[in-house]
């Protein structure tokens, strides 16, 4: 709000200046509106007198005077109209022009014997429209310069022709009609100076207003789209855009039938329209339009024919952060268990160590040892892989070679996993350097070396471990490759979720974590499809 108030004053002082250097169109077309009035009138005054009959009473005085200064007049009204496309001092050519009014009609009401001839109320109508268009400046002067005119003119009359004293009480009252004339324009144009702030302050709120919604609609997470009542397209955000499709990109305009546009969403809209009553016209209405999206639709109006606002809803971006709701509770709830779990464990298996280290014990019960042990390490495991969900993943990266790491982790992995060296197969480009946490690649080849020796025939070259780079890319690609039966398609689509495994005893985390790994070092652990046995591909920074 402090950056919508700042704006506002900043046009607010931007609107000031413009009207101080130069008048907005408005000031100047009202003055091109009042000088067609006092055009007409001149030719409406020169017309009557060259042939209106005596009547009229005009220049019955002196009735060359009266066409001479009509000509003037008329003339000064034509110059008038062509001063205007100067635009040059609003406020000098108003001025000027008033006193001039002042001036001529004067000198025609003296050529037509005095204010009897009704000339003197075509004052009232100059001061109206001069303290109008000024916006009340200088309204009472020119009264006070149009009261003294007429005052001198009927005193000039007085002295010269022997006019009645009488007629000053009419001057006067002449003199008090300007006067409150003036007033009354200045009065109402000082109304509209400041409704015309108003305006202008309502227009830019309402401008501040509609810039907000636009940003808040267009930052949206969901689509939103806005339909007339005729189907057409009146407004759509980019997340819209991106659920549907570019809108101009369909016939180039704007306006296009959502019938066109998206064909199942107006079947859906049309449906809705149609069971719409008039107690349910202001209530949301939701549904969806396929698994990927959800729809609401929302009426402008209470009003048949309306326009409707439709909100699409990523179903896919609701189900993961449901996904992610629920592992943040599931890792929470696991990681409390997990810390009670470890401590007698490890007593557990510590005392399975020393009786297995007693010279009694037979051989029987060695076995029954052994499996506890076995059992411990695995939970142990377990524990390590629970404990990891809720641990941040920072990498630490740095240069390794490929192939010298791989043969080190292969001679170390089947030590440890007590497998036949002879099922490992590795193949590397010689030379080939990868960015990467040692330890976290580590785990991951781990994981996906355990995988792939569980599911594998167990024959020479079973298991391959392949690096090369790739190609039109900085990057280095290794594949774990194993000639097993491969991962049903009915488990792929959940392959790298936690907690989902097909494996007896399984934890469900291992290609979980494994693929969290290579996120935080910025590689990607995929898997690919393969005729024969499962395939997991890691794609890493390489090193020139």
């Amino acid at each position: 709000m402090k950056v919508l108030e700042e704006r506002r004053s900043r046009r607010t002082t931007d609107t000031g200046a413009t009207v101080a250097a130069g008048y907005p169109d408005s000031f100047w077309r009202s003055l091109l509106y009042f000088n067609i009035y006092r055009l007409l009138t001149a030719l409406v005054l020169l017309g009557g007198v060259l042939y209106g009959d005596s009547a009229f009473q005009l220049g019955t005085h002196d009735r060359e005077l009266f066409i001479e200064v009509a000509v003037l007049y008329l003339l000064f009204g034509m110059a008038c109209i062509a001063a205007l496309r100067t635009r040059w001092r609003f406020n000098v050519q108003i001025a000027v022009q008033v006193v001039l009014d002042i001036v001529f009609l004067t000198v025609l009401i003296y050529a037509s014997r005095g204010v009897s001839s009704g000339l003197g109320l075509l004052l009232l109508t100059t001061l109206a429209g001069a303290g109008l268009i000024s916006r009340g400046r200088l309204a009472l002067f020119f009264a006070a310069l149009a009261s003294i005119a007429v005052l001198l003119e009927h005193g000039y009359e007085v002295l010269t022709l022997q006019e009645s004293v009488s007629q000053f009480i009419q001057v006067g009252f002449l003199a008090i009609g300007y006067f409150a004339t003036a007033l009354v324009a200045q009065t109402l144009a000082q109304l509209t100076r400041q409704n015309e702030e108003i305006a202008a302050q309502r227009a830019s709120d309402v401008a501040n207003l509609s810039e907000v919604n636009r940003l808040v609609i267009q930052d949206m997470p969901d689509g939103v789209l806005v339909v007339d009542g005729d189907g057409v397209v009146r407004q759509v955000n980019t997340q819209a855009e991106v659920f549907l499709g570019a809108l101009g990109a369909r016939n180039g305009s704007d306006n296009l039938p959502l019938a066109e546009y998206a064909p199942t969403l107006a079947a859906r809209l049309a449906s809705w329209r149609e069971g719409t009553s008039d107690a349910y016209a202001h209530a949301g209405h939701s549904a969806s339009m396929d698994d990927r999206y959800g729809l609401r639709f929302v009426p402008v109006g209470p009003q048949p024919g309306a326009d409707t606002v439709i909100f699409l809803e990523d179903l896919t971006r609701v189900r993961e952060q449901a996904q992610q709701m629920k592992l943040a509770a599931i890792g929470r709830l696991t990681a409390n268990i997990a810390h009670e779990i470890r401590n007698p464990l490890g007593s557990i298996s510590h005392a399975a160590q020393l009786l297995n280290e007693e010279p009694e014990t037979s051989p029987g019960t060695r076995r029954l040892l052994r499996i506890i042990y076995d059992n411990t390490q695995r939970l142990n495991r377990m524990v390590n892989d629970v404990l990891g969900l809720n641990r941040g993943q920072s990498a630490l990266l740095e240069t390794i070679g490929v192939e010298a790491f791989v043969r080190q982790f292969v001679a170390e992995f089947t030590e440890t996993e007590q497998a036949e060296s002879r099922i490992f197969v590795v193949r590397a480009d010689g030379n080939l350097q990868m960015q990467f946490d040692r330890t976290h690649l580590n785990q991951v080849l781990w994981n996906l070396c355990r995988n792939a020796l569980r599911h594998c025939r167990g024959r020479a070259g079973s298991v391959q471990i392949l690096a090369q780079r790739v190609r039109g890319r900085r990057a280095v690609k290794l594949d774990v490759i194993d000639d097993g039966p491969g991962v049903p398609p009915s488990v792929r689509g959940g392959l790298f979720e936690p907690f989902v495994t097909s494996a007896p005893g399984g934890t469900g985390l291992g290609l979980y974590i494994a693929r969290e790994l290579c996120a935080a070092n910025g590689a990607e652990l995929e898997y690919v499809e393969s005729t024969i046995g499962a395939q997991f591909t890691l794609t890493c920074r390489a090193v020139t």
